[in-house]
């Protein structure tokens, strides 16, 4: 017995909208410098550091998902048109 592996195109394409759509929830708020006052201790440097390398990182993130998500959108239409040249041949 032959298996039928079958793409649902519209689903997988809105399964992928879904994630782009959370993506842009993604948002991390940097505390403001100015409620720290005029601190001048190790730590408050480290910690504004340490929270605009976080910000950074997240960024970066979003870029990578984004990226991953149009080029699972780009594979997923190569697929489906090569199954329907499949079948027309």
């Amino acid at each position: 017995m032959m298996v039928v592996i079958k793409l649902q195109h519209t689903a997988v394409i809105q399964a992928l909208n879904n994630v782009e759509s959370a993506l842009a929830d993604v948002t991390l708020t940097v505390p403001p410098v100015s409620s720290l006052g005029d601190n001048q201790l190790a730590f408050t440097k480290a910690w504004e550091t340490r929270e605009q390398e976080i910000q950074e990182l997240v960024n970066v993130y979003r870029q990578i998902v984004q990226k991953t998500i149009v080029d699972t959108k780009a594979n997923v239409d190569l697929l489906k048109k090569q199954d329907e040249s499949i079948v027309r041949n």
